[in-house]
């Protein structure tokens, strides 16, 4: 019959995505202790306090796109490190 599924088939196929996800984090090396945060991505917050309606959305109502994703960041490994001023830098309008 067809598009039926049986249900060990129907498991299957809902789990797949957490299996390609757990193999992901472990080709990172991502620990269970990290500090791990979800955002998602392709989305727009509305600016303009309107109505409530489709066209006129209350302010900070947030529309998800179509094609929106999910991000998945670790925190724990954050190399972010501020950028220093170059110190043989000399600013052309700097007096002598």
């Amino acid at each position: 019959m067809v598009g039926n599924l049986e249900p060990e088939e129907h498991v299957m196929q809902e789990d797949h995505w957490m299996h390609d996800l757990q193999t992901a984090l472990q080709n990172l090396n991502w620990e269970p202790g990290d500090n791990i945060v979800v955002e998602i991505g392709g989305c727009s917050v509305s600016g303009i306090d309107g109505l409530g309606t489709k066209w006129s959305p209350v302010k900070g109502t947030v529309k998800y796109n179509k094609d929106a994703f999910i991000v998945i960041k670790n925190l724990s490994r954050d190399s972010f490190v501020p950028s220093q001023p170059n110190p043989d830098l000399k600013a052309h309008h700097a007096e002598s």
